[in-house]
């Protein structure tokens, strides 16, 4: 039989893997050195359940699961959150600019204008940045 530090133990590797492949190791490794003794618990938490409970399960592959958290974001106004999960969903390749449009341009009628056109700023600023990186290749 395990305890519950086993399965918090087994949900924190778990949690690890998938938030680094979803957000790319500099931003994990940007994050964990910032904890600090106040967020150190919090860290784990999310850790444990935003990434090793609920981004790990099966019943969603991690594209689609990127859509709904984008969607999500855009209807809650957490634009740092927004950009973030953006930023590693088209670094990661697993959706185009394109695909972040049609995301945003569907939360315009349901979420709103203000928070599309704040939406849609953000984006175009990720999107501008990554092609300039690149053609300065």
């Amino acid at each position: 039989m395990t305890d519950g530090n086993d399965l918090d133990d087994d949900r924190l590797r778990a949690g690890m893997s998938i938030r680094r492949s979803v957000l790319g190791d500099a931003h994990v490794d940007r994050a964990v050195a910032a904890t600090t003794p106040l967020t150190a618990e919090f860290q784990s938490l999310i850790t444990r359940y935003a990434w090793g409970e609920i981004w790990s399960r099966p019943g969603l592959d991690v594209r689609a699961r990127r859509i709904l958290v984008i969607g999500t974001l855009v209807a809650l106004n957490h634009w740092e959150e927004l950009a973030m999960h953006v930023r590693a969903a088209l670094s990661a390749g697993d959706l185009s600019a394109d695909e972040v449009k049609e995301i945003v341009l569907q939360q315009a009628i349901y979420c709103g204008v203000p928070a599309a056109n704040t939406a849609f700023r953000i984006v175009g600023e990720l999107v501008a940045s990554r092609e300039s990186s690149r053609e300065g290749r």
